[in-house]
């Protein structure tokens, strides 16, 4: 078990402000405008340059960090071409000349964007294109009165515009955070609020993102299993129901099962995020590094399994449980293929019970799994040293959400031994269980 240690969690909230001002609209407007025009500049000054194979010493192992030949964009980012780009953006800019400065941040973050990906081989060598209206302000262009709970925006020279939070539902959530960089949209202003606090973490809960279920590991508690049935139920069911209201050309039907879709999608993450904060108070949760491009990849993945990793939202999970937790991610190679007793890489991957024919080690990959994320994270060779150990063999926790009236629950459906052996109990509504 690992001793306690303080860590840092960031956490980020963003509410919507109704606003109803034709100076917000034309702003956005001129905002894109010099957006685009910032971004075809960028554009036509990147130098592509080649970058040759090229081999590093790590760990006192030699490893490829550069594969093959290849060209590679770089940005100019030289103080002269700045100068000389903000002077064009300049001419046309009637409003405020901080303005001009939040183009040219929000160009290069784009251009930044595009590189990375680029480099990943997920964007093609094609300018990026600004589709979404919006405009980022710069901090420089807003005046914050936490007392009044009140944000003046400047938008020319003397004119403002005056966005009130106060009263709002979201109120006591932010009491005591900092306000961000604002984003202005047509019709709503959204507000982002920071808070920054010192947490002390005592235990780390391992996680295997599956299609069905979540699988996972802490010293403390065992291994854990996270039903996700109910969510795939729902996401199948309204995938029919669009694809009936979209044959049939009923768009407004669609939109509306869009929405009702990820409303219902996103209220079962909340609360699945808040009852695994309960289930494991000031732990770390590891997850892999899934790139779920790759999972939905017409040219590495087969079309049905396309489809149901669509469904899946690890992603979402990760993120609504980082709001509240800290998340850290590890590589995912060789999860389900290494032993986590003796090391050894088995070749394959065939069947649900991982053998190690080296040590005789024998469990359920998705368990396995969760094992080896957790030794990833902990830097440790070998099962954690510990008295439980058998009865971590023996046994699980499996959780859920209840999705009956407001108060979300942990749920124990069933409970199960490490042979995948049938129901022994019927379905039950508790607080906390613990597999015997």
């Amino acid at each position: 078990m690992l001793g306690s240690s303080l860590k840092i969690l960031e956490q980020v909230r963003m509410y919507p402000i109704q606003v109803s001002d034709s100076r917000v609209r034309e702003l956005i407007s001129w905002y894109l405008r010099a957006l685009q025009r910032a971004i075809d500049i960028i554009w036509e000054n990147i130098e592509w340059r080649y970058v040759f194979p090229k081999v590093e010493r790590r760990g006192g192992k030699l490893k490829t960090t550069v594969l093959y030949k290849v060209k590679v964009p770089v940005l100019p980012k030289d103080r002269s071409f700045k100068k000389n780009l903000r002077d064009e953006l300049m001419r046309d800019c009637p409003y405020a000349r901080h303005w001009v400065d939040a183009v040219i941040r929000t160009a290069y973050s784009i251009m930044e964007s595009w590189r990375k990906r680029y480099l990943r081989g997920r964007a093609r060598k094609v300018k990026p294109r600004v589709k979404r209206r919006f405009a980022r302000c710069k901090i420089t262009l807003m005046r914050i009165d936490n007392e009044r709970k009140v944000i003046r925006i400047t938008i020319k020279p003397g004119e403002y515009l005056e966005v009130l939070w106060a009263g709002e539902w979201f109120t006591r959530r932010i009491g005591g955070w900092r306000v961000g960089e604002v984003v202005l949209k047509d019709d709503r202003v959204l507000i982002p609020f920071k808070s920054t606090k010192v947490v002390e973490v005592r235990s780390v809960a391992a996680w295997d993102s599956n299609e069905l279920s979540l699988d996972g590991f802490s010293p403390t508690t065992g291994f854990v299993k996270v039903d996700l049935r109910p969510l795939q139920s729902m996401k199948i069911v309204y995938e029919r129901k669009k694809a009936v209201t979209q044959s049939r050309g009923k768009r407004e039907i669609y939109e509306k099962y869009v929405r009702r879709e990820r409303n219902r999608e996103r209220d079962y993450v909340n609360k699945l995020a808040k009852e695994l904060v309960t289930l494991f108070p000031n732990a770390v949760h590891v997850f892999e590094n899934l790139e779920k491009e790759d999972l939905v990849s017409k040219k590495k993945t087969p079309k049905n399994r396309r489809k149901r990793n669509a469904r899946t939202p690890w992603k979402l999970i990760q993120r609504k449980l980082s709001e509240k937790a800290l998340v850290v991610k590890v590589s995912s190679k060789n999860t389900s293929r290494a032993c986590p007793r003796c090391g050894f890489i088995v070749k394959t991957r065939v069947g649900r019970v991982f053998k190690c024919p080296r040590c005789s080690f024998e469990l359920d990959r998705q368990k396995l799994a969760s094992i080896n994320i957790y030794l990833k994270y902990t830097k440790m060779r070998g099962l954690p040293h510990s008295n439980d150990l058998d009865k971590w063999m023996k046994g699980e926790l499996w959780v859920g959400v209840a999705l009956s009236g407001r108060s979300p629950m942990i749920w124990a459906p069933m409970k199960r031994g490490s042979e995948g052996s049938e129901t022994k109990g019927r379905e039950i509504h508790i607080n906390l269980y613990k597999a015997l």
